[in-house]
């Protein structure tokens, strides 16, 4: 199934409110053991970690359960995304150690300041221009571990549907519509690995972890 771009900002009060109360339980969850599994080796105790495409910031949130001593820039380019982040961050008291800014991607945005991880869920298929976040992390100022998240593009329109009856069934109608649209432009592991030697980004390893998530991970040095 070839894929089909969807837009790249989720800047609408209803569908950001519909995701900000969806139940994201289990991928999240899965998102934190996936990422101390592969990458929480390269952690010291404390540091500072960014989260591209943070959304709701919920998993910002568990990072900072998880990491006590890190403090998290979230970047997200979407107003409405970032109005929930703020309530969500405000509910959970941690305003303190999550700094929520509204960006886009762009070759300098990691430039500026060193990291100890990038980290990313569902940012990708969003992206018209993949590159744009590979780019990105190669410019990245100093070493980082990084770990990437994101949805597997299905063979053809039959696993779609299946997936979102089984993930999504039970969802609001947007909230369904987004995760078939989001199926249909997510990549294959292959078109990822692809990106990465353009890029100059080899060292990261890409693993399909489940039968609709795939993970970009592993550790960059300085201009990799």
């Amino acid at each position: 199934m070839r894929r089909i771009t969807e837009p790249e900002l989720m800047d609408q009060a209803a569908q950001a409110a519909a995701y900000a109360q969806a139940d994201f339980e289990a991928p999240h969850n899965h998102f934190m053991q996936l990422l101390q599994d592969s990458v929480g080796g390269y952690l010291s105790e404390t540091g500072r970690a960014v989260d591209l495409g943070c959304g709701a910031a919920d998993i910002s949130i568990r990072f900072a359960g998880a990491y006590p001593g890190y403090r998290i820039d979230a970047i997200d380019g979407a107003a409405a995304m970032l109005a929930e982040a703020h309530r969500a961050l405000a509910r959970a008291g941690l305003s303190d150690r999550i700094t929520l800014i509204e960006a886009r991607l762009d070759n300098a945005c990691l430039s500026r300041q060193a990291y100890e991880l990038i980290f990313s869920n569902s940012l990708l298929h969003h992206l018209h221009e993949p590159m744009l976040l590979w780019d990105c992390i190669k410019n990245a100022r100093g070493a980082s571990a990084v770990f990437i998240m994101d949805l597997m593009r299905p063979d053809n329109e039959t696993q779609v549907a299946a997936l979102v009856r089984q993930y999504a069934g039970g969802e609001p109608a947007i909230l369904q519509g987004d995760f078939r649209a989001s199926l249909k432009a997510a990549f294959r592991p292959a078109e990822i690995r692809a990106q990465l030697r353009a890029a100059g980004l080899d060292s990261l390893a890409v693993s399909v972890v489940s039968d609709r998530h795939l993970t970009i991970h592993g550790r960059i040095s300085a201009g990799a």
